[in-house]
């Protein structure tokens, strides 16, 4: 086993050409919020990631190996929710309203300009669906917000954040809680197949009336 005990954020300060000579591997989010973890690069040498505490990897970034190797990390596509707003009979504030309730429910998020991405959780797919917005399963990267106050070294957490330092055995999710709170004033879910979607069922909240 290839020990790795260094990172270094988005390959900072490597010349380009030694990026490219770097073997990579491709990393779920919910290993590379551990700062300890086995894997397999490209080349199929076995590693053994041993972080100092709290460190978080994100795609992009560099390993460095014990004899000095290069390995560069990539987001692995996983399982994960979208939620957009409906453009025909809602607005982009509701997607700010789903990023509220989801945040009070402390539910990691990736934001983007126009859509939200989150771990698959059925729960949650039925809330938002209530919410005048659009759900759908999608397979991408997950690099969810690191909180206001960052992360530790680039690499820790916000407050709240339990930590994720634990064994490799020991399979620990992020972010897959049941919730079972309602809204009361949510409306009721109504599913509609769509042809370009590739990853079944997409839904619309009350709004929606197509």
């Amino acid at each position: 086993m290839l020990m790795i005990n260094k990172l270094l954020p988005h390959g900072t300060p490597l010349a380009p050409v030694l990026l490219k000579r770097a073997t990579s591997v491709a990393l779920d989010w919910d290993t590379r919020a551990k700062s300890r973890f086995d894997a397999t690069d490209s080349s199929g040498r076995h590693l053994g990631v041993f972080l100092p505490r709290g460190t978080v990897v994100r795609g992009g970034d560099v390993l460095v190996a014990e004899d000095g190797s290069l390995v560069r990390v990539e987001a692995a596509p996983q399982a994960l929710l979208e939620v957009r707003h409906c453009s025909e009979h809602g607005s982009p504030f509701d997607l700010l309203r789903a990023a509220y309730h989801l945040g009070n429910r402390h539910v990691q998020l990736a934001l983007q300009p126009d859509r939200l991405l989150l771990e698959r959780d059925h729960v949650l797919a039925e809330m938002l669906a209530r919410m005048h917005l659009i759900v759908r399963e999608v397979e991408a990267a997950f690099e969810p917000e690191a909180g206001a106050y960052g992360e530790v070294h680039r690499h820790g957490h916000g407050p709240g954040h339990h930590d994720h330092d634990h064994d490799h055995d020991h399979d620990h999710g992020h972010g897959k809680h049941e919730h079972h709170e309602r809204d009361e004033h949510l409306g009721h879910e109504h599913a509609h197949g769509h042809d370009d979607h590739d990853h079944g069922e997409h839904r619309h909240g009350p709004g929606c009336k197509h």
